[in-house]
Order: C-alpha cells, then structure tokens, then sequence
C-alpha cells in the first residue's frame, strides 16, 4: 500500500494563500495578448485561440459562467469570460440552454468551443469546485486558482480532480493557474490536471501544483492509450507523492519545470509513452523519471536536467526508475519551435512566473521574466481586399485537383466545393466559425490565396487565420475575403479558419498560389 501524502502543508499553504489573495488587475489588453499565446502541443493541430474575437463577459459566480455560455447565439460561438472573486458551491447553479450542458456541482465546459475563462480583477479563486471539460475544443483556462476539490466527503466535485478533461478534448491551454490540495487520496482528493479519453493537444504553462498526492495523469489505464501530444512547461510541481505526471501512451513535452518535494515518484512514463524531458530542475525528491507500479514499459529522452539531492530506488519487476544517472531511451521529436532557459535558473525564474496572481509574467528564454506578447505572425500581414476589386494572383490554382478537408460542415455543401472553380457551389461550416483546408500529395510552395464568398452571403466572413496545416504554424490573420498575401511557405496542407463572422459564411473558392 502506498503510504498518505507527506503532509508538508503550514507554510506551503500559507504562501499559497497569500498569492491567492494578493491576485493581480488584469486590463483585457493583457488578457488578449496572453490569450492570443497558445503555447507547445496547444498551438498546434490549427492552434489555440479560445474565445478571441468574441463578446467580452463579466462573471462573479459559477451560475453566471454557466449563464454566459447558455447565453451564445450556439455552442461555437466565442466568448471570454472575465472572472472575479470566489467560485464556490453556494454560487454555482446548473443553467440550460441549447448552446451549453451545465452542473451544479462544478464549472461545466461540456460539448461547446472557442472559450476563454479568464481570471481578472481582484483574482478568482474556483474553492471545492472543480473546472471540467469534456467533448470540447478550442478552450483557454488562465489566471485561476483551484483548490481544495474532493471526491469523497462534502462537498464534493469533477470527481475529485481540481482541472479534468475526458472524452474527444481538442487543444485546451491552462496557463498561469494555482492548482492546489491539502492531502491524499485518504483525505478525499484526487489528481490536480488528469487528461484522458481522447484528449489530445493540451498545454499546461507557468502554473503551480501543490499539496496533493496526486499531480495529474494522462490515459486512465494501461489500455486508455487514446491521449497524446501534450505540453508541460514551466511549472512549479511542489510536495506532490507522485504523478508529474503519469503518462499512459502518447507523447509528452516536459520542459523548464521546477519539482521540489517529489515524496514517491515524479515523471511516471507508462504503457508506451514517449516523453521528451528538458531543462527541468528536480530537488529534494525520489524516482522523479521512470517507469513505476508497472510492468508496462514507457520511455524518456532527456536533456539538460539537473537532479539536487535526488534519491533512486533500486530496480524491480514493476519499477524502473531513469536514475541515478539518467540517459535516453528513445527520441521524441517536437513540432513546435521553443526557447529552453537553462536549468540552473529554472527554481528562479518559475518562482517568479508561475501560478495565478503573477502579472501573466512568462520567462524570456534568457532566465528573465517578462511581460507576455501576442502570438507573432508573419512579417507580412495580409489586409484583403474585397472580392469584388481584388487583383487576382496569376498563374495556376493550385486548388484545382487538389484534396480538401475541414472542421465541421453544414448540411448540403461539402469540402470539396472550395477547390471545384465554381462559384455557385460552396462550403458552410457547421456554426458561424470554422475552417476548411486544400491539401496535396506532396510538399507546394504556396505565397498568395484568394477567398471567394458565393453572391448572397458577400461580407459575413469576419476574422480568419491562415494556418500552415503541417505545423499548425499561424502563416498570417486578418478579416473579410479577398486576396491574402504572405512570405511563400512549401507545405502540404494550407488551412483558412474563421473566427468570428456576422453569420453563416459560404466559401465558395479557396485558391491558392505560387505567387
């Protein structure tokens, strides 16, 4: 049996609360800058915006949440949440609506997209409530504290788990959150971020887990394997028994975190998982990499780390710990670009950037904090100019005979209608925003497109991004149809979303380009 959690709590909770209470003043500017920084596994897979380019809602309780997400034109429609103050049972109510399927017992975003809940003002503290995504896309979490959810004795909520997602979750970035407990299992709490059924393209940056026994888990059983392609950065992991996490299957990114009082095990790798570990600092802690409770072997490349007064365990039938001096065994390769800060300076410069209440202050890749910037996009910013005057780019359509996919589709248009040279035929998304993308067989050097709305729906297309559908690289953004200019890039999937629209657009030609 494992032992309880090494209950370590007087001053860890008491520097917890003073964060929790001290909060910071968010002006929207900063909130959108931040929200528009999706970072690791989150920026890809066509990226993660939340609810940018959507109405703007103040909430001081869990009702009122669930009330701004019943209150959408649909379930799609984008929306940030600025939430202040303390979230609690006594003010969370489940609400209906057809955009939304709330609870009362925690903070639902189930079956819905394109939604940012962001802390602002004087903070937000969500206490013995959990946040739970499930069946969802497209979703920011940030400046928040959690804490003291349970699964057992009262009240009791999202299972136990302060963040969980389950069942076809799409790119979710949880950004500068306190993810707190005050004990194990024993003591009725569960895992401070679990992941699993199908949940892919998550990030979890610049947050603090503590106090609990258990960090957080990918997959829910040696045979869940469904989860992959997350993110793990900077992060401050501190007095947790284990779970830092546990991955069952899938690939991980784990870099310039800050683990300290790691009491049984750290980074669990389980059941074919692949984990890139880099750049972390672990202090004071046991096992913190390998392969634990199991005969079911997962596997590490590592880099970079340094290990501070880090005791091993000897090797077994079900454990097999990385240390005491740990070395790769296999590679892991990252599709995202990223800066590591060196090691050393990890315990300095997580501490000052990590949790809620910190300014939304990220690292600069040097071991500095600084303030957040909005995602770059290309050196050329595309302003398009409308369908019916724009100058269109010669030489061949590139999109004629090419293939076609997309998000969702309304009923009677089609993917394909996009790439067909008929303006008559088209495609619709399924709500008011979606993306649709021309692919080919092989690498194309693309440098120029052109949207096409059909005659009676001229004007409705508002915001887009222009992603590279390889990388989910954003190539450049801007509003309306017409022709969009950016530097050539060869891909083989390039990929137009919309955003934010005046109704249902009808995209009736994406062509693209050489030049």
């Amino acid at each position: 049996m494992r032992r309880p959690v090494v209950v370590r709590l007087s001053a860890v909770v008491a520097a917890a609360a003073c964060v929790a209470a001290a909060g910071v003043a968010l002006s929207m500017p900063e909130a959108s800058a931040a929200a528009a920084g999706a970072t690791g596994y989150a920026s890809q897979n066509g990226g993660t915006t939340g609810g940018a380019g959507g109405t703007t809602v103040k909430a001081t309780t869990g009702t009122q949440i669930h009330q701004a997400l019943c209150s959408r034109a649909s379930s799609s429609t984008p929306i940030i949440i600025q939430v202040e103050g303390t979230i609690n049972h006594g003010n969370t109510t489940k609400v209906s609506g057809d955009s939304c399927n709330t609870a009362a017992d925690r903070i639902e975003l189930k079956q819905i997209s394109n939604v940012t809940l962001v802390g602002v003002g004087s903070g937000a503290v969500f206490d013995q409530l959990g946040i739970h995504v499930r069946e969802s896309s497209n979703i920011i979490i940030q400046n928040v504290t959690v804490k003291n959810v349970k699964k057992s004795g009262s009240p009791t909520s999202n299972g136990g788990d302060a963040i969980g997602m389950e069942a076809d979750v799409r790119n979710v970035w949880v950004d500068h959150t306190s993810l707190l407990a005050s004990g194990g299992e024993s003591a009725g709490y569960d895992g401070l971020f679990d992941l699993k059924d199908n949940t892919q393209y998550v990030t979890l940056s610049y947050s603090t887990l503590r106090n609990s026994g258990r960090g957080g888990l990918v997959g829910s059983s040696e045979t869940e394997l469904s989860n992959s392609f997350i993110t793990y950065d900077h992060n401050l992991y501190e007095n947790i028994d284990s779970r830092t996490p546990l991955l069952r299957g899938g690939t991980a990114h784990i870099y310039n975190n800050y683990y300290v009082s790691l009491n049984e095990s750290g980074i669990n790798s389980r059941a074919g998982a692949h984990a890139k570990v880099d750049n972390n600092y672990f202090k004071d802690s046991k096992d913190v990499l390998g392969t634990f409770y199991t005969d079911a072997a997962g596997y590490w490349q590592v880099s970079g780390n340094i290990f501070d007064n880090v005791t091993w365990s000897a090797k077994s039938s079900e454990n097999n710990p990385a240390g005491p001096d740990p070395t790769s065994n296999t590679t892991v390769s990252i599709p995202y670009a990223y800066t590591l800060d060196a090691a050393s300076c990890v315990p300095d410069v997580v501490s000052r950037t990590a949790g809620a209440g910190k300014g939304l202050l990220v690292s600069d890749g040097k071991c500095a904090a600084q303030s957040p910037s909005p995602t770059p996009s290309t050196t050329a910013t595309a302003t398009p100019t409308p369908t019916a005057t724009a100058t269109q780019p010669t030489g061949t359509n590139l999109s004629l005979g090419a293939g076609a996919d997309g998000s969702s589709k309304a009923d009677g248009t089609s993917y394909g209608n996009v790439r067909d040279g008929n303006l008559s035929t088209y495609w619709s998304p399924a709500s008011a925003t979606g993306s649709v993308s021309v692919k080919w067989g092989s690498a194309t050097s693309v440098a120029r497109a052109t949207i096409r709305e059909t005659s009676g729906a001229a004007g409705r297309i508002g915001s887009w991004r222009l992603l590279n559908g390889d990388t989910g690289a954003v190539l450049t953004t801007g509003s309306g149809a017409g022709v969009i200019s950016f530097p050539a890039v060869s891909l083989k999937k390039i990929t137009f979303e919309i955003t934010g629209s005046t109704g249902t657009p009808q995209v009736a030609e994406f062509e693209t380009y050489a030049g």
